[in-house]
């Protein structure tokens, strides 16, 4: 049997797990909370998921990434298609989403409430 990192399922949702802020362990690791991944009848991978508010960070770290700069660098509308990224991902749930989002961005939550009302046709 290949190890747990060379297998190639684990390979194949390593993109998926870090997207989300996961973190991947062997099955026999699982804590109550965790997700346990099988793959033809035997479990291969355990996933941690994140806290929600660790998500969030983990998502807007990502979105710098994608982008090659801070958020707070974007151009006005680069911003508001960051807040129509977030709230379709549901960082807005999150308590002090408004906050960390506007603290990402360099506004101010006046801000991002404007650009989620625009979204709106409010």
């Amino acid at each position: 049997m290949t190890g747990f990192g060379d297998d190639p399922f684990v390979s194949a949702v390593k993109p998926l797990v870090d997207a989300m802020g996961g973190e991947m362990l062997p099955p026999d690791q699982a804590g109550a909370d965790d997700v346990v991944l099988s793959w033809e009848g035997a479990d291969v991978v355990a996933v941690r998921l994140p806290q929600l508010a660790d998500s969030l960070d983990h998502i807007l770290a990502a979105l710098e990434r994608k982008r090659g700069r801070p958020l707070a660098d974007l151009d006005r509308k680069a911003k508001q298609e960051v807040v129509r990224i977030l709230e379709a991902r549901g960082a807005f749930s999150v308590r002090h989403g408004v906050e960390t989002v506007a603290s990402a961005l360099g506004v101010s939550r006046f801000t991002v409430y404007n650009y989620l009302n625009r979204e709106k046709g409010v």
